[in-house]
């Protein structure tokens, strides 16, 4: 498995210390994370300056104004974050990372000056060989035209599109329902004696004779269950795009140009 070492500046430690924590959530093994700050670099803030040390740590491949602006930007406080991933997450860490204002590193250095200062330094230093080789190589006569040719360098950032919110909230519907409710009452019914027995046994004392009625009323109680649960989830997928540009090239044409016969009088 091919494995990939990406850089990453932050102008602060706290939103190194955020991306780095996001990317051990994401399942990135935490060896495989390291952050630079000037106190773990335990060195004055003119080392952080030199190039020759980002060189050491990150090797030559990187730009002189690559290592200028790490230089500046950790000794005025902010940090370097590195990870190192496999080839087929390259995409989701670089999210993870840019997700926490990571420095555009090429922004920033042309916003500093830096890559003028690279050129001009490296134009001072071709200038005297060029010269040279110039007065040496070339024979009486001779001139050089030097044709030039531009490249286009696509890289990427990531931009708010917009968000997704889920939002869970409480609504009220009527519902309705049956109930046989039970009724008890008194009743009282008066009847005709004809039968001459009765008349004998008359009991002539006062009595009372009480009934309990009842009746059976509605209660309403609510019990609550989950019917469904809804889970939230943030995927990510890639896609091939192509940029289209176009690049200046200089070209040479060569043109014979003859004079017509001179006339002598």
């Amino acid at each position: 498995m091919t494995y990939e070492k990406i850089v990453t500046l932050y102008d602060t430690a706290d939103h190194a210390e955020a991306a780095r924590r996001n990317l051990e959530a994401a399942g990135f093994p935490s060896r495989e994370i390291s952050m630079i700050t000037s106190k773990t670099l335990s060195l004055a803030g003119d080392k952080l300056r030199e190039p020759g040390l980002w060189h050491r740590l990150f090797g030559r491949e990187i730009q002189q104004h690559e290592a200028a602006l790490y230089g500046r930007s950790v000794d005025a406080g902010g940090a370097v974050l590195t990870v190192r991933v496999p080839e087929t997450d390259i995409a989701r860490a670089t999210a993870i990372l840019n997700a926490h204002q990571s420095v555009d590193i090429l922004k920033r250095a042309e916003q500093e000056g830096l890559i003028r200062e690279v050129l001009t330094k490296k134009a001072a230093e071709v200038a005297p060989a060029a010269a040279t080789l110039a007065a040496g190589s070339l024979a009486p006569g001779e001139e050089i035209l030097a044709l030039a040719e531009e490249q286009i360098n696509v890289g990427k950032r990531i931009v708010q599109e917009g968000a997704t919110r889920i939002r869970r909230f409480v609504t009220e519907k009527p519902v309705e329902a049956q109930v046989t409710l039970h009724e008890e009452h008194a009743r009282v019914v008066r009847r005709a004696i004809a039968d001459p027995n009765y008349i004998r046994n008359i009991d002539w004392t006062d009595k009372t004779i009480e009934i309990a009625e009842s009746a059976e009323e509605p209660v309403v109680t609510k019990s609550a269950h989950v019917t469904e649960e809804v889970v939230v989830q943030r995927e990510g997928s890639d896609h091939v795009t192509t940029v289209r540009d176009k690049v200046r090239r200089q070209q040479v044409e060569v043109e014979h140009v003859t004079t017509g016969p001179v006339t002598k009088k």
